[in-house]
């Protein structure tokens, strides 16, 4: 099933050979790795462009305590409608294999949307998400949303298969669910800048979260917005984790 269209993401796109295992970088962490934080590509870049981006270093310094996966989960694994799939059996399970204590995704624009989609798929599955300016799809259907209010909004019947005529759609079905499910909020985070050019589309998913999870900075649809928010989200999110951990 096709999850994306191109049109959804035209223009300049790194070549991808989705029939190849995906690319992993993986940089380790400064201290004794416990947890490992997973990056998902937004829209045009690849893993050099993950490693310019400055979101590692953001990653580490908030905790030196992550090992850091930059992947290249491009388009083309999206438009070959397994990339849930494929970042599971070919990073997460892995991954959960070297004894992290804690596994956590992160991803800007599609990137956003892929981490979101991963928790549709294997539902809690990442230990935390933070979302950065993530795809929620056309604009049409954010306006349908939000005129409704997501708690109101009628997704329709479910369909026998997601595609990409109907991904978007069952992606908010998803996220409708959370409402019903406020511990899973308790470790999404979600950052973008003020003047994102998808900014509109926040406020439904924002309103599912912890107000203090939602974080909005000056600037618009690029790493140097999201690199610092992901580093001043992970430095609060670090201790209300552990400290969650250690309760009773």
């Amino acid at each position: 099933m096709a999850l994306l269209v191109a049109v959804a993401f035209a223009g300049c796109l790194p070549a991808v050979n989705p029939q190849a295992p995906v690319p992993q970088a993986l940089l380790p962490a400064d201290e004794t790795p416990s947890r490992l934080v997973v990056v998902l590509p937004g829209r045009g870049d690849d893993i050099q462009a993950l490693r310019e981006s400055g979101i590692a270093d953001a990653i580490q310094s908030a905790w030196p305590d992550a090992d850091v996966v930059l992947t290249g989960l491009g388009f083309g694994y999206y438009m070959q409608g397994r990339a849930p799939q494929r970042l599971h059996d070919e990073v997460i399970v892995p991954a959960r294999a070297r004894g992290y204590r804690e596994i956590w995704l992160t991803g800007a624009s599609m990137g956003g949307m892929g981490a979101l989609m991963y928790d549709r798929a294997y539902p809690g599955d990442a230990d935390g998400l933070v979302l950065l300016a993530p795809y929620l799809g056309d604009r049409t259907l954010v306006e349908e949303i939000s005129a409704r209010g997501l708690a109101q909004w009628n997704a329709g019947p479910v369909p026998a298969e997601v595609d990409a005529g109907n991904y978007q759609r069952e992606l908010w079905r998803h996220l409708q669910g959370w409402h019903h499910d406020p511990a899973r909020t308790r470790s999404v985070w979600l950052g973008y800048g003020a003047g994102d050019r998808l900014a509109k589309a926040m406020p439904p998913l924002a309103g599912l979260l912890p107000e203090d999870h939602v974080v909005v900075a000056e600037g618009g649809h690029a790493w140097t917005v999201w690199s610092p928010l992901t580093q001043r989200m992970l430095t609060t999110a670090g201790p209300m984790r552990l400290d969650a951990q250690r309760s009773p």
